[in-house]
């Protein structure tokens, strides 16, 4: 229990959940990014193709 009142009440515990915060949101926005432009490149394959 220390650890999260630590991690909320201190500075650099505070800076450490932000750090998380950031890296976790920055890994929904990649692979969010990643599956819309890889299905865009899908559907101009399967339309440049004909199939």
């Amino acid at each position: 229990m220390d650890l999260l009142k630590d991690l909320f009440t201190t500075d650099v515990g505070l800076m450490s959940a932000t750090g998380i915060a950031f890296m976790l949101g920055m890994g929904v926005f990649f692979i969010s990014y990643f599956r819309r432009h890889m299905r865009e490149d899908a559907a101009k394959a399967v339309r440049d193709t004909g199939r």
